[in-house]
């Protein structure tokens, strides 16, 4: 079953007791049982949901692995895939990744004793080099958050491999229709629904696939025991958004690739980074493991500083400024101040989070428009 197939009914079939076409929203915290024990296959909503279930199969399928989890938002998931280490085992993960990943590591689990480490991953010997007796886990983000680098997920794969750690794989910025991290070796993806599968702005949501039974009934019994699930509402809009998600993501692709060519050749701009571009370090890498080059795009200007960001975002009339990505409509942020703020000044700066860095989502509006916005934001 191809891409486009899979979106509108992969795990997916009209509801047995009334042939409903959407799967329904089992908005209930309960199920009736004949006797103790004896039931339909749910007892309590935290546990089971069918709306969730329907959703979890879906996810699979996109990612092509065996068993999706869903949680309560995509910080929810990191946590999940967190807590299945112990005390002394030890993380490696990208140098430049989402601020509230960076947060959740080091100011959450690293008072419980897990140990972190994070490198520049566009290099692999530093990863190589980084790994100790007590590696567990591989964290990677690509394209990263925010400076687009590209990780080679296939190569990491094999280094992990002979060391015996896992590879988990952000996928939220290229969603599945971009890359399928399980088909190069990775063991976990991770996902904040929130962004491309949801598709919307209009749902917290977080999921993750892996291809393992092992780990998938581990992550199955934290999801329970700890309880941070999303309500079947929520699983809705992310079924609903899904069903577009092939078509959303290659427009805002296609929109993308015409705005990082305007900024790239604006007098005010200093760099672009965008992987589309074939000087970028990571493209041809981004174009073996990637369909397109995404759609997000982060850039500098020459003039940077903080009030020279502020007069941008502040100009804007398409782009909204605010946090999140991967709605329908295009957004602008300050990762500095915003989406990286947690992260501290001089983490920020070695990856390249200077003061005037603006990221932009790109949204499926007419291009033309969006270059209008910045043109006149930048003027």
């Amino acid at each position: 079953m191809k891409f486009a197939t899979k979106v509108i009914h992969a795990g997916i079939e009209p509801d047995a007791s009334s042939g409903a076409i959407m799967t329904p929203i089992f908005q209930t915290s309960t199920y009736v049982q004949e006797s103790p024990g004896v039931h339909k296959g749910f007892e309590y909503a935290r546990t089971q949901n069918p709306t969730r279930d329907v959703l979890q199969k879906q996810l699979a399928a996109l990612e092509n692995g065996n068993f999706g989890v869903c949680f309560s938002s995509g910080l929810a998931a990191a946590d999940a895939i967190a807590k299945l280490f112990n005390q002394g085992d030890h993380i490696i993960s990208c140098n430049d990744l989402y601020g509230g990943t960076y947060r959740i590591f080091t100011k959450v689990f690293g008072k419980f004793g897990l140990d972190f480490s994070f490198v520049d991953m566009t290099n692999i010997s530093n990863i190589e080099n980084a790994i100790t007796p007590k590696t567990k886990l591989i964290w990677i983000e690509t394209p990263t958050n925010p400076m687009l680098n590209i990780v080679d997920i296939a190569s990491v794969c094999v280094l992990a491999k002979q060391h015996n750690i896992l590879v988990c794989v952000d996928n939220t910025f290229a969603s599945p229709y971009l890359q399928t991290p399980l088909d190069l070796g990775a063991d976990i993806v991770v996902h904040s629904a929130t962004k491309y599968l949801g598709g919307h702005s209009d749902v917290i949501h977080g999921a993750v696939i892996v291809k393992d039974k092992a780990i998938a009934d581990q992550l199955y019994f934290i999801q329970n025991a700890c309880g941070a699930v999303p309500g079947p509402q929520d699983c809705f809009l992310i079924l609903r958004g899904i069903k577009t998600l092939h078509i959303r993501v290659q427009r805002a692709c296609e929109n993308a690739e015409k705005i990082a060519d305007f900024l790239k050749a604006h007098p005010k701009v200093a760099k672009v980074n965008y992987p589309g571009f074939e000087e970028h370090h990571g493209h041809q890498i981004a174009k073996q493991q990637m369909k397109l080059f995404g759609a997000m795009i982060s850039f500098s200007l020459k003039e940077d500083n903080v009030s020279a960001a502020n007069k941008v975002l502040s100009a804007t009339k398409l782009f909204s400024l605010a946090e999140s990505l991967g709605g329908v409509e295009s957004l602008i942020g300050h990762p500095a101040t915003m989406t990286h703020a947690s992260i501290p000044l001089e983490e920020r700066q070695k990856t390249g989070v200077v003061d005037s860095l603006i990221r932009l989502s790109i949204g499926i509006e007419d291009a033309d428009d969006l270059i209008d916005d910045l043109r006149n934001a930048l003027g």
